[in-house]
């Protein structure tokens, strides 16, 4: 069986009236999107995280969600560890936000529907000139006051608790819109659906203090990058748990 398809599958399959429900939904607001606002389409998201998070045996902490601010558009960088991230960051965040992801990725299934009633946006890899429109474009919705989350870290694979080199380019989104950077460090976020388990486990997210544009003003987004990925690095350092080491291991090493 696949990383983690044990609790996805026990999830859709304890929730499967749900699962029609959103997919129905997704498609019906996407048919008639001048009746859902920005704030009733995120309730509608929270509440895919909220039976996702319920029926997926999922606890998350969340810290420092006093230091978003309270109004205008900004930009969420976490660190990326696996299919939980942005929900469990939507589940920290009340006001609306979306989110940036990979095309290919985005068309699995309730990924798709989530993204249609986020109105996300679907980054095309494979295409450098459609990368530069897209990020242009969340730059032109964050200065309208649109609130977005972006992984620079770019893929999840085997990441756990380790936080992979950033991509500068995705910090040009906030840079051109002379918005606010959120870091965001995730904990254990890649445990709910990459260990084949249906024990509880426990993710954590900490929203840290954003960098709002007249201090990042002059910087490279090479700098910005090593600035947030530091802040999220440093924060992972100080909540994770330390490993439990077995008693023997290390006894027979030559």
């Amino acid at each position: 069986m696949s990383r983690g398809l044990l609790r996805l599958i026990y999830v859709v399959a304890i929730s499967f009236p749900l699962v029609l429900y959103y997919m129905w939904k997704a498609y019906f607001m996407d048919r008639h999107d001048g009746y859902y606002n920005e704030a009733r389409r995120y309730r509608i998201a929270r509440h895919m995280v909220y039976f996702m998070k319920t029926n997926g045996r999922i606890r998350t902490k969340v810290y420092g969600a006093e230091n978003l601010p309270e109004t205008g558009g900004y930009v969420m960088y976490p660190n990326h560890q696996g299919k939980y991230d942005a929900l469990g960051i939507i589940y920290g965040h009340k006001n609306p936000c979306t989110i940036v992801v990979d095309s290919i990725r985005s068309k699995l299934i309730l990924t798709n529907e989530f993204i249609m009633i986020l109105k996300g946006t679907r980054l095309d890899k494979s295409d450098m000139k459609a990368q530069v429109r897209s990020l242009r474009e969340i730059s032109h919705q964050v200065k309208e006051g649109r609130r977005y989350i972006i992984f620079p870290e770019g893929g999840y694979d085997n990441n756990h608790n380790e936080v992979k080199e950033f991509m500068p380019g995705a910090f040009k989104a906030a840079v051109r819109a002379k918005a606010p950077i959120v870091p965001v460090a995730l904990i254990d976020s890649y445990k709910p659906f990459t260990i084949n388990s249906l024990k509880y486990v426990t993710t954590q997210v900490h929203f840290l203090k954003p960098l709002p544009y007249e201090e990042y003003n002059g910087m490279t987004t090479a700098e910005i990058s090593d600035y947030v990925r530091g802040a999220i690095v440093n924060t992972i350092r100080e909540y994770q748990k330390p490993v439990k080491k077995n008693f023997f291991t290390g006894l027979f090493v030559l």
